[in-house]
């Protein structure tokens, strides 16, 4: 079964506020075996355009990723971030090639 990815690309105008949603989101992201492969940290746009920040999120199968996304928990996490930040989220299958 192939893994699920969320890939982000942000930008945080609150951090404060922002971590409030960190607390909150680490509940379902546990729950639905997330992983975070990147957390930010260093990195360059080498094509195209994208916001200031990356984050990749691994998960066991495409499904727990979808699954985790649209959770009642992850919903009311979601709500505290918004406003506060701007982020594409694009929920990926993986390859098994």
């Amino acid at each position: 079964m192939a893994k699920g990815y969320w890939i982000a690309h942000g930008r945080v105008d609150d951090v404060e506020k922002y971590d409030l949603y960190r607390a909150a989101n680490a509940a379902p992201l546990a729950e639905y075996g997330g992983r975070f492969l990147v957390r930010g940290g260093a990195r360059e746009t080498v094509e195209g355009t994208a916001l200031p920040r990356t984050v990749v999120i691994e998960f066991p199968s495409y499904q727990a990723a979808l699954d985790c996304y649209r959770s009642e928990g992850y919903q009311a996490a979601l709500k505290l971030r918004q406003g506060i930040s701007t982020s594409d989220l694009v929920i990926a299958e993986g390859w098994e090639g």
